[in-house]
């Protein structure tokens, strides 16, 4: 389902998740007229495993859909829309739209924490980001691997930390659906103007995981070439999860499934 708000600005129904598909430079534009305007915003990635996720859990599926943006990752949702005969923009991967965000931010002066991932990942990130972008202001990190629970003392820590650096963009890397969790259930206590989920971000900018091939990025296969790397890890989300977002986007078609309220 596709509703078309106005001449610039069309919203994608699917499996029950209302979204606009914004290409890099509208979204990177867009993030920084709410960086200018204090305006908090969530940004949550867009991606088959995120939406199977969402479409059995109807909390995640409400978060969704209260997102201010979310950005296009996998090349899963494009497949889909098109399945329902409409067109979204390119993805923005994250691993990638990182560089561009930092590019971005150097300049002006936006400040950057880093939260998730194992011990030393996020500061290895934050390094070669500050390679290529010196000025680029960082101001904190902190690894996934502290008591999440509300009231805990060590998630309280976290949350002093990340407001005494008073960040302008916090990236939260602690995978699907723990890191949409936490930032639904910390929002009122989160300081930075922008939240932005984050997944394994912080592994592949630090160069802790590799990236397939350019053949399988530009193609749409990226989800291939991680389930190579991953099988392990990996081999449930796609090889099941991938023809189970296939059918439900089918049963969509046919007027079956949540759906979300504009």
């Amino acid at each position: 389902m596709i509703m078309v708000m106005s001449a610039e600005l069309t919203v994608t129904e699917l499996l029950g998740i209302c979204f606009v598909g914004y290409e890099k430079q509208a979204l990177l534009s867009a993030l920084a007229e709410r960086i200018s305007r204090d305006q908090k915003t969530i940004v949550l990635s867009g991606n088959i495993h995120g939406f199977n996720l969402a479409y059995e859990q109807p909390w995640l599926r409400d978060f969704y859909n209260q997102a201010d943006f979310i950005r296009l990752d996998g090349a899963g949702l494009r497949l889909g829309a098109y399945l329902l005969g409409h067109k979204l923009p390119a993805r923005a991967t994250l691993a990638d739209f990182i560089w561009d965000l930092a590019a971005q931010a150097e300049p002006r002066g936006y400040r950057f924490f880093f939260v998730g991932a194992a011990p030393g990942i996020a500061e290895a990130a934050a390094d070669r980001l500050r390679k290529r972008h010196p000025a680029l202001q960082i101001v904190g990190t902190q690894h996934g691997f502290f008591s999440k629970t509300a009231d805990h003392p060590e998630n309280e820590a976290v949350l002093q930390q990340i407001a005494a650096s008073q960040p302008d963009i916090l990236f939260v890397g602690m995978g699907m659906p723990l890191q949409e969790h936490w930032i639904c259930e910390n929002y009122g206590r989160l300081t930075a103007t922008v939240i932005l989920s984050a997944g394994a971000l912080f592994d592949y900018t630090a160069g802790h995981l590799q990236r397939p091939l350019p053949i399988f990025t530009r193609t749409g296969f990226e989800w291939l070439g991680r389930l190579l790397f991953e099988p392990k890890r990996l081999w449930q989300r796609y090889l099941i999860g991938n023809p189970l977002f296939i059918w439900r986007i089918v049963k969509q078609r046919f007027g079956y499934g949540p759906s979300c309220l504009i």
